[in-house]
């Protein structure tokens, strides 16, 4: 089971294997924090990454409240507004679940 740093090094992992970009890990600002930024082709993809070791509180993908989407949504417009990007943004996850791996691409939107 991936946990913490070991589960966001797996899931950057998972996602360069499959094309996108490492560009930043752990983008913080004040009332939200982004686990990787990548690039897939233009567009700008801020990654959640869950794991959930069994379903006692849930799946990985319901762990992602409206209220951490917030959070995420918030440092994501800093990001942008930190580097001067203006590209094509998307929100994805990438969920371990029980020793399942899940890439969940547009998981919500700003």
């Amino acid at each position: 089971m991936h946990r913490g740093a070991g589960a966001e090094q797996a899931a950057a992992d998972y996602l360069t294997a499959r094309g996108l970009r490492l560009l930043a890990r752990n983008v913080r600002c004040r009332g939200g924090e982004i686990d990787l930024v990548m690039r897939d082709g233009a567009t700008l993809v801020f990654v959640e990454v869950r794991a959930r070791a069994g379903a006692a509180f849930g799946d990985a993908a319901e762990s992602i409240t409206t209220a951490k989407q917030a959070r995420i949504i918030l440092a994501a417009r800093h990001y942008l507004a930190r580097h001067d990007i203006d590209a094509p943004c998307r929100f994805d996850a990438v969920l371990f679940d029980a020793g399942a791996t899940r890439w969940i691409k547009s998981a919500f939107e700003a």
